[in-house]
């Protein structure tokens, strides 16, 4: 207890004394950490003296809200985001630093009989006897699966399975309600009540989505914005990050 009160104190004052103001930090965020942020969030304000202020989104929603113009300073997104030309010239240069990452999976309704995914022809099998697929086609979760599909041979086959869902949260909930069969999202989104996870893909098949984390390009505050990459590589911010069901980046 003692050595992780010292350690609190120490990281405490790290971070006081790495900003010379308590500063408001407008965070853009892949939704899919949502988890991890709702307990991060309050340990770095208590720790720094900062406040986050977060955008979640999709990786589209991410690229138009970092080239809207609007002001932030810093994001922790979906690399996808910095493969956009536009949107990676709104962060600063350099290498970005990696955070979390996670693969994909697949969940039923509570209490439903779960699949065989167990391998690349049993995942394949599930997916063309599904009746519907719950999922976020027009995110980097979304570009993962249709690599998957496209691997598998079942691109055509699975467009008249997709419902299109635009947030992880609404992906959990459609299976929960039963509006679709199954769910393919990321297996720490799936961690949720209302479903039952499957298990991931198949090592063969599987796709990791990789946040990554970077100071905006303009950002007035970028002592303070430093401050929340570095308080994401320490052990407490890490250990939320595997509770919540993601790898350390």
């Amino acid at each position: 207890m003692k050595s992780l009160a010292t350690a609190v104190v120490a990281l405490s004052l790290t971070l006081s004394t790495t900003v010379s103001h308590a500063a408001e930090l407008r965070v853009l965020a892949g939704g899919a950490m949502t988890a991890v942020w709702a307990e991060i969030k309050p340990k770095f304000e208590q720790a720094s003296g900062h406040k986050l202020d977060i955008f979640y989104g999709t990786t589209p929603n991410l690229i138009k809200e970092a080239t809207s113009g609007k002001a932030f300073d810093v994001g922790i997104v979906p690399v996808e985001v910095m493969q956009d030309a536009a949107a990676r010239a709104k962060f600063a240069g350099g290498a970005t630093l990696d955070i979390a990452r996670v693969g994909l999976g697949v969940a039923v309704r509570a209490g439903a009989p779960k699949p065989d995914i167990s391998t690349p022809d049993a995942l394949k099998a599930t997916l063309l006897k599904a009746q519907s697929v719950a999922s976020i086609p027009a995110s980097a979760t979304g570009y993962s699966i249709a690599k998957v599909f496209d691997r598998l041979g079942i691109t055509e086959a699975m467009k008249a399975k997709m419902k299109a869902q635009p947030t992880p949260a609404e992906v959990v909930a459609a299976v929960a309600r039963g509006e679709a069969e199954l769910a393919l999202f990321l297996m720490n989104v799936l961690m949720a009540p209302g479903l039952d996870v499957v298990g991931p893909f198949p090592a063969d098949v599987q796709q990791d989505v990789v946040f990554t984390g970077a100071l905006a390009a303009d950002t007035k505050e970028a002592p303070a914005a430093k401050a929340l990459l570095d308080y994401l590589r320490t052990p407490d911010a890490i250990g939320i990050i595997k509770a919540k069901g993601m790898a350390q980046g």
